[in-house]
């Protein structure tokens, strides 16, 4: 079991990884006979996985048949983009309210920075 362990966890670089280059990307066998699992790497950074079956290849993030393991890897790829700009756009900064909630040695100093220029709003305090 180790053995097989440490054959799926070996980068792209170790001399004993099935590595196969295409245009792009590199791909390191894992493991399975149908599908065979390859990590996907661009660059040095591992973008997910993909897996060859006898009669077509496929990703891990769509249902889409690929005829060429570059055609899989990079519909990976453009998910992987997608999905990190959509991620980006989505998420709002948090509110002031909110990180006068948090502790202050998690704060950035955009953060701080934030919080130095904030009034609170003291619509609702009623003089006693």
């Amino acid at each position: 079991m180790e053995e097989s362990l440490d054959k799926i966890l070996l980068p792209p670089t170790d001399p004993n990884a099935e590595v196969q280059e295409i245009p792009g990307y590199k791909l390191v066998y894992v493991g399975g006979a149908c599908p065979r699992n390859y990590r996907v790497y661009k660059a040095d950074c591992m973008i997910g996985v993909i897996f060859q079956h006898i009669t077509h290849w496929s990703n891990a993030v769509n249902k889409i048949r690929y005829a060429e393991p570059v055609d899989a890897a990079v519909g990976l790829d453009d998910f992987m983009n997608v999905a990190r700009v959509s991620k980006a756009t989505t998420e709002l900064p948090p509110t002031e309210e909110e990180l006068l909630d948090k502790e202050f040695d998690a704060l950035t100093s955009d953060e701080w920075e934030r919080l130095k220029r904030y009034v609170p709003q003291a619509k609702h305090l009623v003089a006693a």
